[in-house]
C-alpha cells in the first residue's frame, strides 16, 4: 500500500492515479536500475497533427454514432473557430449537445452532476475541446456515461471496469498532453491532494492536435502549459525502469520505456528551442506548431512511463499557493535534476537532456550541468518566478510539503534516485531561495 503522511486523508490520492497506485500495481513493480528496458505505448487509435486537422472531427464523430456531447471551455464556446467546427458536425446529421459547465480544478461533485446530465442525453461519442481541464473532464464524463457514478468508485489505477464512451480530444493549449494519456486529475474536497483516475480505457480514440487552436492562448497559459510539457518529457526520459511481471495485468505507469525514450528527447528538443518564441511572439506560427508538437510528444511518452519528483512536489505546492500546475513543475524541474545527480547512469541521461536542449559540451558532467542551467534559464525567459518564496511558500511549510510529496508513493517510485524526506526537503529548500548549485550564466 502507498505510504501516507501523518494526518493525510486515507484513500487513493494523486499518486494512485498518476503512477500506478494500488496493491496490485505494487506486486508488479520492482524498482531496479539494472532492468532490461521494455516498451509499452498506450495511444489513441488515431492521432492527427498539423494545421487544419480539426476538419477531421465530423468524419470521426460520424464513425462513432449519431449523438455527440461536446465538452468545451466556456470561453471558447462562442468563438468562430469552435462554432464553425460544431456546425460542420451538425451538417452530418449528428445531434449535438454542448456542455460548457466545467469548473476550474474539476471538483468531483460538479463532475458527478455533469455525468448524470450526460447519461440523460445518451451520447455515442464525447468530444473535448479546450485545455487540460476540459479534456480531463471529457474523460470523466465519458467514464460516467458508460459506468455511472459516483466518481469516487474509480479513484486510483485500473479501477475503470471496461471501455468508456468513445473520446475525441482537441487540445487548445500545448502542455498537458491529455489528448494522448490514460489519466484524469480531479479535486475531491475531502482530500488534501488532488486525485488521479488512470486506466487505459481513458485514452481517447482519436486526438486532433491542431496548432491553430492554440493561437488565442494567453502568454502565461502558453508558458505554464509549455514548460509542463517539457517536464513531462524530461521526467519520462529520466524515469527509473522496473521489472514487470508480464504474466499479470500491468499497472498503467511502468517507468522507463524504450519507445518513449525516442519521443521524450524529441519533445525536449522542440520545446527547449521554441517555447520562448511561442510565449513572447504568440503570432509566430512556427513556434506554435513546434510547441504543440512537443506537448503531444510529452503526453505520448509520459502516458506510459509516468512522471516523478517535480510532479510529486508540485501537488502540495499548488494546493497551498493556488498557482498553476505548470508554473510549479517548471520552477521545480532544475532543482529536481540537480538533486538526481551522482549516479553514472542517471547523469548520462541528464546529459542527453542537456544535449537535446542545445548544449555543445563534450563530457557527461558538463552536459548534465548544462541541462540544469538551461532548464532554469528557460524558466526565467518565459517568466517563471525564481523561487518558491516568490509564490508565497513559507520556509516553515517546506517539511510538510516534503512529507506530502513523499506520500505520493507511485510518483516518487518512478524517480531514478530513491526518494527520501531528506532528498525532497533539500530540493524544496534550494527552490525556496532560488539557489542552484549550478549557476545560470545567461
Amino acid at each position: 500500500m502507498m505510504s501516507r503522511a501523518p494526518g493525510s486523508t486515507t484513500g487513493p490520492s494523486i499518486a494512485d492515479g498518476l503512477s500506478g497506485g494500488g496493491t496490485s500495481a505494487a506486486r508488479h513493480l520492482r524498482r531496479t536500475m539494472s532492468a532490461s528496458p521494455t516498451g509499452t505505448l498506450r495511444l489513441p487509435g488515431r492521432i492527427h497533427f498539423g494545421g487544419g486537422v480539426r476538419a477531421q472531427l465530423p468524419e470521426l464523430v460520424q464513425q462513432h454514432g449519431r449523438r455527440a456531447l461536446v465538452v468545451v471551455d466556456a470561453a471558447l464556446a462562442t468563438t468562430t473557430i469552435v462554432t464553425d467546427l460544431i456546425d460542420a458536425v451538425r451538417e452530418r446529421g449528428i445531434t449535438v449537445q454542448i456542455e460548457t459547465g466545467v469548473q476550474p480544478e474539476l471538483p468531483v461533485p460538479s463532475l458527478d452532476e455533469l455525468g448524470v446530465s450526460a447519461r440523460r442525453f445518451g451520447p455515442d461519442v464525447v468530444v473535448g475541446i479546450g485545455g487540460g481541464s476540459a479534456l480531463d473532464a471529457t474523460k470523466i464524463i465519458a467514464l460516467l456515461v458508460a459506468h455511472g457514478g459516483p466518481l469516487a468508485n474509480f479513484y486510483g489505477e485500473n479501477a475503470v471496469p471496461g471501455p468508456v464512451a468513445p473520446i475525441i480530444a482537441l487540445p487548445t493549449t500545448a502542455g498537458t498532453g491529455s489528448e494522448a494519456t490514460p489519466v484524469a486529475v480531479v479535486s475531491d474536497p475531502d482530500r488534501e491532494l488532488k486525485v488521479g483516475i488512470s486506466s487505459p480505457h481513458l485514452v481517447p480514440v482519436a486526438a486532433l492536435v491542431d496548432p491553430e487552436l492554440t493561437y488565442g492562448a494567453p502568454a502565461s497559459v502558453t508558458a505554464h502549459s509549455g514548460i509542463d510539457a517539457l517536464v513531462h518529457a524530461v521526467e519520462s526520459y529520466t524515469a527509473t525502469p522496473f521489472d514487470l511481471d508480464w504474466s499479470s495485468a500491468q499497472p498503467v505507469f511502468t517507468g522507463r520505456n524504450l519507445f518513449s525514450d525516442l519521443l521524450a528527447l524529441e519533445g525536449v528538443r522542440r520545446l527547449g528551442r521554441w517555447l520562448p518564441a511561442a510565449v513572447h511572439s504568440p503570432s509566430d506560427r512556427d513556434a506554435r506548431r513546434e510547441v504543440a508538437y512537443g506537448s503531444l510528444l510529452g503526453g505520448m511518452t509520459f502516458g506510459s512511463t509516468g512522471t516523478h519528483l517535480s510532479h510529486a512536489l508540485q501537488y502540495p505546492v499548488g494546493g497551498l499557493t493556488h498557482t498553476p500546475h505548470g508554473l510549479g513543475t517548471g520552477l521545480l524541474l532544475p532543482y529536481v535534476l540537480e538533486a538526481l545527480r551522482g549516479d553514472d547512469e542517471v547523469d548520462a541521461r541528464i546529459a542527453d537532456i542537456g544535449r537535446a536542449l542545445g548544449s555543445t559540451a563534450d563530457d557527461v558532467d558538463s552536459l548534465a550541468d548544462d541541462a540544469v542551467r538551461i532548464t532554469a534559464d528557460l524558466g526565467a525567459r518565459i517568466g517563471l518566478p525564481p523561487s518558491l518564496a516568490e509564490i508565497g511558500v513559507a520556509a516553515d511549510q517546506l517539511p510538510r510539503i516534503a512529507e506530502l510529496g513523499l506520500a505520493s508513493g507511485r510518483l516518487v517510485a518512478i524517480s531514478p534516485r530513491p526518494a527520501t524526506a531528506e532528498l525532497l526537503l533539500g530540493i524544496l529548500q534550494r527552490a525556496h531561495v532560488g539557489a542552484l548549485r549550478t549557476r545560470s550564466t545567461s
